[in-house]
């Protein structure tokens, strides 16, 4: 063998020791207080594994942290935008190891628990492993009240009865992956929901996600989360994944009320104005509702976050000719209607109006027809973005 041939292959033996198999991904903003005991801990698993590692601090901080952490040995990553999902987007974009760890940068979390993690991905029968709080130890003061046994508990039944998931902690930061499977995950979430969109994705792609009891400890600093709005853009997100269960089902039911309602009362004649207006109203709300619910699927299927078939299916008989058509049928119909009133008001010498239902009803048919139009054009306008209109 040549010289020159013999280096290559040195090179490049070289290079695969080099390869991590581990990453650690810690997003932080201001953690200069922790982050370089983090990282240590997590040395010392890593070493106490026989694994070769790398952590990577995706930092947005305005503190000393990012300094402290690579003077500890981690590699300091500055993500474009600020964000816990942006944070872990800009590390899994340098992350180079078999398996990819998440964890938060302010000890709440015990590095030791990382150690079990990777274990169950070694054994081959799992892809991805999360931690439970819950069904582990949480030490006092380490989860508000609130967190503890309303707003994660709740967030998690959610989640488990819309994706089938049988998580009793949706939302833990601790969890492990191999690398092969996260490639898989189609993840783009910039805040919080990054948590709730990591699991989901796994199970629409049928990985193998085990979990394990875990210790959370109190953090040093002042928290990042905000419940309310932290837990909305969790519930967002699931609500564009699955949006059935929010408004396709509720706004089906309480059109068919509202109409029930409303026609009931117009058909048995007399004038009952507060169930006219209260039929009407929730007829209008429910149509309303259904509409969402159906553009909220179309946004889904566009960018890739619902694989219904049916609503694929539903996509591809979508026309806005139909649109239009059905709306304006409705708002003819109203039209003709409220005509009709109007001339029968002009025949009795626009004296007092005694056709108020039939006013109604014109006004209903008239508001349908223009949500129809416009909810069309909406939809058409998003499909069209992403080539699926004809």
């Amino acid at each position: 063998m040549r010289s020159d041939q013999r280096k290559s292959l040195t090179d490049r033996i070289t290079a695969q020791r080099d390869v991590p198999q581990v990453s650690l991904i810690i997003p932080t903003r201001n953690e200069q207080e922790t982050i370089c005991e983090c990282i240590q801990k997590a040395q010392q698993v890593f070493e106490n594994m026989g694994l070769l590692s790398e952590i990577l601090v995706a930092d947005s901080s305005s503190d000393s942290t990012a300094t402290i952490a690579g003077s500890c040995g981690a590699k300091i990553i500055k993500p474009a935008k600020l964000g816990y999902g942006n944070a872990y987007l800009a590390g899994l974009a340098e992350a180079k190891g078999q398996y990819i760890v998440f964890m938060d940068g302010d000890l709440t979390y015990d590095p030791k628990d990382i150690s079990d993690m990777i274990s169950i991905l070694q054994s081959g029968n799992y892809d991805m492993v999360i931690g439970s709080r819950l069904k582990g130890w949480i030490l006092p003061g380490a989860m508000p009240a609130l967190h503890r046994y309303i707003g994660n508990p709740i967030l998690t039944c959610i989640l488990n009865a819309l994706f089938s998931c049988h998580i009793s902690d949706a939302h833990c930061g601790l969890r492990a992956i191999k690398r092969d499977a996260l490639d898989r995950l189609n993840l783009r979430s910039g805040g919080m929901e990054f948590a709730s969109e990591m699991l989901i994705e796994a199970v629409c792609k049928n990985l193998r996600v085990a979990e394990v009891p875990i210790t959370y400890s109190p953090r040093k600093g002042v928290s990042k989360l905000h419940s309310i709005t932290d837990g909305w853009r969790h519930l967002r997100f699931m609500m564009l994944y699955r949006p059935a269960p929010f408004l396709l089902v509720p706004g089906l039911l309480v059109l068919i009320f509202g109409l029930a309602l409303f026609m009931g009362v117009y058909l048995q004649g007399g004038l009952r104005m507060h169930s006219l207006i209260l039929g009407g109203l929730l007829a209008i709300i429910g149509y309303q509702m259904l509409l969402a619910g159906i553009y909220f699927e179309a946004f889904g299927a566009t960018y890739g976050l619902s694989r219904s078939g049916r609503i694929k299916k539903m996509i591809s008989y979508h026309s806005l000719e139909k649109e239009l058509l059905i709306g304006l049928v409705l708002l003819a119909a109203g039209g003709l209607l409220g005509m009709k009133v109007l001339m029968s008001w002009g025949v009795a010498g626009f004296g007092a109006l005694d056709a108020a239902s039939s006013a109604m009803m014109a006004m209903i048919f008239s508001i349908l027809g223009i949500q129809t139009i416009f909810s069309g054009m909406s939809i058409s306008l998003l499909l069209l973005n992403n080539g699926n209109q004809d």
